[in-house]
Order: C-alpha cells, then sequence, then structure tokens
C-alpha cells in the first residue's frame, strides 16, 4: 500500500481529487478491479494499491440482479466502513442504491467473502468515524466540496 503521507501518496491523492480523475477514472478503475479480482480469486484489486479495498457484491436496487463494485475500505474490527464517493461526482453511487434497498451483501476482503448487513451511518454516527476516514484517504473532502452531496458512509457488520 502506499503511504498516504508520502511523495507518491500525496501526488495520488491530488489526482484523484482531480475533475479529471473524476471524468476517466470510473468507467476504468472498477473494471480493471473486477478483473484483477476475478483473475486473483478475490485477493487482489488494483485499488489495494493505495487503500485497503473490498469488492462488495449487492443486489440491484431496480434489477434484482447481483452487482459486484470494488471499493475503498476502512476495516474496523470484523466490520468494513465505506464511502459513497462516486469520485466526487454530482449523483450518489448505484452501489448504494442498492444497499439502501437491499441491506443484506457479500463483501470480499484479501480473498475471503464475507457475508455482510449494510447500516446506513446517522449523521452523529459519520461525524464521529469521518476523522479516521479522511486520514485514511483525504481527497474524500474534495469529493463533498465538488458534489457539493452529502455522502452516503455505511457501515457493513458480518452478519
Amino acid at each position: 500500500m502506499v503511504d498516504i503521507d508520502s511523495r507518491l501518496g500525496r501526488l495520488t491523492a491530488k489526482v484523484a481529487g482531480s475533475p479529471q480523475f473524476a471524468a476517466v477514472a470510473p468507467k476504468i478503475v472498477p473494471r480493471v478491479d473486477r478483473l484483477l479480482n476475478r483473475l486473483t480469486g478475490g485477493r487482489f484489486v488494483l485499488s489495494a494499491a493505495l487503500l485497503p479495498s473490498i469488492v462488495l457484491t449487492t443486489t440491484g436496487a431496480k434489477s434484482g440482479l447481483q452487482r459486484q463494485t470494488p471499493l475503498a475500505t476502512m476495516p474496523d474490527g470484523g466490520a468494513f466502513y465505506v464511502v459513497g464517493s462516486n469520485f466526487g461526482r454530482e449523483k450518489h453511487p448505484a452501489w448504494t442504491a442498492n444497499l439502501l434497498a437491499y441491506p443484506d451483501a457479500t463483501v470480499t476482503f484479501r480473498g475471503r467473502s464475507v457475508p455482510v448487513h449494510a447500516h446506513l451511518l446517522e449523521e452523529d454516527e459519520k461525524a464521529a468515524v469521518w476523522p479516521r476516514l479522511t486520514a485514511m484517504w483525504p481527497t474524500y473532502d474534495r469529493y463533498v466540496e465538488r458534489s457539493g452531496r452529502n455522502l452516503r458512509v455505511f457501515r457493513l457488520e458480518p452478519r
């Protein structure tokens, strides 16, 4: 993993927070991560070179189909925090709507699948964990500014 306080880490965070990255990354990063996840049996995604990462499998809110989404995460004991940043774009990512409709999901982390139940954090819960999330990935604050959204934060608890 790249140390976020290193020169490379700061550069990566700066690039990841740019509008240009937000325009391109959603089309490329998830596809590459899903491919690497499949090829390595869930042991590796490209995003894991920067941050702890999971592949979240949800049930589509509209389609009812299984959807896989690679996400940065902040592990917390056996649980996981995930932020619906959508690379700072103006709309909430689809996976957040999926979790709101069907909170039971599966997380693949380091090659292990874990059934989870999603809890959307209330504002006070989010305020308590936000400093830890932004310490891990300071770009979340830039995503809030650029998107104008209140980013959804979920705690994924093992079932």
